[in-house]
């Protein structure tokens, strides 16, 4: 079993390379330039998802779609995953972890045109979407379109599970002492609440819990930020030159290069805000919107908020910590996350606490429905209430049991996950640019899309 162990995070390692983070950020670049820098529409993409489009076809509002989007990609790693690439690139990783961000948004933006593009609706009127669809009717991959649900199906269970039911057990272990058990039992609890309503009751929770939780972390980061406000010139400083220059990085970071700053920066970004993943595009599916570009900037905002907010908060307070405070070790990413959220007397440890607890549930949630619309591809609705239940049963187990196998299976099947769905942005970038010049580059953004959305039998 250890071998295999070995072999597994060997092989994720190996997914996870440069050429994966060449061609995810390639990607992001491509579709950038082609589709003339949607980023330019961001603060119009954010007044759309926070209004209602009654005359739009879908399930949940536009703004129940970002944030059960938001609450499956805001996770641990916005907290501990960017400790984590300071820790291993130096502070130069925070800049190319937010460059990614920017970037990213032109996938996003570019995954939920095709989700509604593509989308197709059962005959109870039930919306169903993702890269899954895009492949098949857009380019006759069902092959494809099949690797890309099962990789789906397993990689649930990873990223959007066990490692967040345990990231919770753990901090309320370490905390208050509480059994991982007894913690176990109450998260499950509560995800079975919620996720046997199916998208709607997910829409509904994450419509309140996202909102409260990125707003009482941001606060929170705002504070250490003031408390270290006489250092922030040296923590943009540092940041700025770790990125760039072709020297150690400086600050007690001996070893962190350029090289290593752009690797685990951009890993981070990539694997935090999941643009190009494949994954948020299948909640976009289901919005009430009258046509694919308005959904589009919708979704784009999910990686405004995950990466170039959320994340880069938490990159300067870890670097700002660590400059105000050198006896900090910062060389282990959750010890550093601890150490420099509790130099805020009282309020520091809550946020963090509540953070973790907030930001994983909520990524429980917003995964679980991902896996379900990838079984329900593979064998149709008979099979959701199973899939359900095994995902109740590994959010209890995943509270209490080591995940270390378990998190290279699926460190591997979401890098797996990413090829078709990159294959299917860059094949139908002519779509993309077709129906954004259609709608957005000719002002018609309240233009009624009138294609008839198929009806299946499921």
């Amino acid at each position: 079993m250890t071998n295999f162990s070995s072999i597994i995070e060997q092989i994720g390692a190996l997914l996870w390379g440069w050429p994966m983070i060449v061609l995810l950020l390639g990607t992001h670049l491509y579709l950038t330039i082609i589709l003339r820098f949607p980023q330019r529409k961001i603060f119009t993409a954010i007044k759309l998802s926070v209004t209602k489009d009654k005359d739009g076809s879908g399930d949940v509002s536009q703004f129940g779609a970002l944030a059960t989007a938001l609450a499956a990609t805001i996770g641990t790693g916005n907290i501990v995953g960017v400790a984590t690439a300071v820790a291993l690139g130096g502070p130069g990783a925070v800049l190319w972890t937010w460059l990614t961000g920017v970037f990213g948004i032109a996938t996003k933006y570019s995954e939920g045109l095709l989700a509604i593009k593509y989308r197709v609706k059962t005959s109870d009127g039930t919306m169903l979407g993702g890269p899954m669809y895009a492949l098949e009717r857009g380019l006759k991959m069902k092959w494809l379109a099949i690797l890309f649900s099962i990789f789906t199906a397993i990689a649930a269970f990873g990223i959007g599970n066990t490692v967040q039911a345990n990231s919770i057990s753990m901090m309320i272990k370490e905390t208050y002492n509480v059994s991982p058990w007894i913690t176990g039992a109450i998260i499950t609890f509560f995800t079975a609440l919620v996720i046997l309503f199916g998208v709607k009751g997910i829409a509904k929770v994450s419509g309140t819990l996202v909102p409260f939780m990125a707003v009482f972390y941001i606060i929170g980061c705002i504070l250490i930020l003031i408390m270290n406000s006489q250092y922030l010139g040296e923590t943009f400083r540092l940041i700025f030159e770790s990125a760039f220059s072709s020297k150690a990085a400086g600050g007690g970071f001996a070893g962190a290069t350029v090289m290593m700053a752009a690797r685990y920066g951009i890993a981070r970004g990539l694997f935090s805000n999941e643009s190009g993943l494949g994954s948020a595009p299948i909640v976009a599916a289901a919005a009430q919107t009258r046509n694919p570009v308005r959904q589009a900037l919708v979704s784009s905002t999910g990686t405004f908020w995950d990466t170039v907010v959320v994340c880069a908060l938490t990159g300067l307070v870890i670097v700002s910590s660590i400059i105000a405070y050198p006896e900090i070790d910062h060389t282990q990413g959750a010890a550093l996350t601890k150490a420099a959220f509790g130099k805020l007397p009282v309020i520091g440890p809550i946020v963090l606490s509540v953070g973790i607890l907030t930001f994983a549930f909520s990524t429980i949630l917003g995964w679980s429905y991902y896996g379900e619309k990838a079984v329900e591809y593979l064998g149709g609705k008979k099979i959701i209430k199973w899939y359900r239940l095994a995902w109740i049963v590994a959010t209890f187990f995943g509270s209490a049991v080591n995940l270390t196998l378990i998190w290279n299976i699926a460190d591997s099947m979401n890098a797996l996950m990413a090829i078709p769905n990159l294959i299917a942005l860059l094949l139908l970038s002519g779509v993309l640019v077709k129906e954004t010049k259609k709608y957005l580059w000719s002002g018609n953004l309240n233009m009624q899309d009138t294609e008839d959305i198929p009806v299946i039998k499921k």
